[in-house]
């Protein structure tokens, strides 16, 4: 809202500028990670990195505007499909069988982590250096993220592949892995879950407490949906541990079905008091994030790793 007005953008305007780094992110992704089944993934990892900083730094520099704002979050989206599953790959490459399901645990953890953290640094920043300097920091930090996996993850080249695995961007033998496709349908809906909580949190919240004259500042939208991704990042540990214990489709379905019945409760209810919205808001994301974890160890470790950077790009793209 606060860039809307300093640039008079419309509606319509700054809602390309928010898509454009999931579009570019959607249609980078099947390309980058796939290519990790046939370049090493530190490559395609740097050259995502790489893109980020390019992009957060571009946007702190010379984003005056609409276009250049598009142009340097389109760039930061392309930088988030080399990144993420790209990252997941590599990890995944430098682990054993027995590892997979806790390096991924790992993984969406710090990702989870960071990505609470960013709603209130990323105002504290522009609050208190500007915005500017808000993408400036968070340029150096994907620099120093490039540097330490340039100086400390060894190199690994994928094994040759053999004329019977099929082209590289063939993807049919990835839908045909029934097991594996079956983790990646189940990850879209809860991605579907995820991102409307977290696009939608602090609207449903502001709605509620106008709309039931609530007007405490104890527990602001914006800390309560700070809260609930942190909560999310450790449901999510425990959910990959319980999978490992209770098993994993057993795990993903209690999840699913406990998603069920907190989200209609949410819908039903939820409106009639604003402690009562934070709790079930809180609650429904706790159990959302609980199979995140599990749903892509799960993917990942069904895949055939031969394509196993197929696979995951098939999941990224869902």
């Amino acid at each position: 809202p606060d860039m809307m007005k300093l640039w008079s953008l419309s509606n319509s305007e700054a809602g390309w500028i928010t898509a454009i780094f999931f579009g570019t992110y959607m249609l980078s992704v099947p390309v980058l990670v796939t290519l990790t089944d046939r370049i090493d993934a530190k490559r395609v990892y740097m050259f995502g990195v790489g893109l980020t900083v390019i992009g957060h730094a571009g946007f702190a520099l010379i984003a005056d505007g609409f276009w250049t704002a598009l142009i340097t979050r389109a760039l930061t989206g392309i930088g988030w499909a080399g990144t993420y599953m790209t990252g997941l790959k590599l990890l995944a490459d430098q682990v054993d069988a027995k590892m997979m399901s806790r390096a991924v645990t790992g993984h969406a953890a710090s990702i989870g982590i960071s990505g609470a953290a960013s709603f209130l640094l990323g105002d504290v920043l522009a609050h208190q250096l500007g915005w500017r300097w808000a993408f400036a920091i968070s340029a150096i930090t994907a620099a120093i993220a490039w540097l330490t996996v340039t100086l400390v993850v060894p190199p690994r080249q994928p094994p040759p592949r053999v004329a019977s695995q099929g082209a590289l961007f063939d993807f049919r033998p990835v839908l045909r892995n029934r097991s594996a496709l079956a983790y990646s349908i189940v990850y879209c809906v809860h991605t579907l879950e995820m991102n409307a909580l977290r696009g939608w949190g602090v609207a449903f919240l502001a709605f509620v407490a106008t709309h039931t004259g609530f007007n405490g500042s104890l527990l602001s939208p914006a800390l309560v949906v700070t809260v609930l991704a942190l909560l999310g990042t450790l449901t999510s540990v425990v959910g990959n541990e319980s999978s490992i214990r209770f098993g994993r489709r057993r795990l993903v379905a209690a999840a699913m079905i406990l998603s069920i019945i907190v989200a209609a409760g949410l819908g039903l209810v939820g409106t009639s008091s604003y402690w009562l919205a934070v709790v079930l808001l809180i609650v429904y994301g706790m159990v959302v994030w609980l199979d995140s974890s599990s749903l892509t160890a799960g993917a990942a470790g069904n895949a055939e790793p031969a394509r196993r950077g197929a696979t995951l790009a098939v999941h990224s793209t869902l």
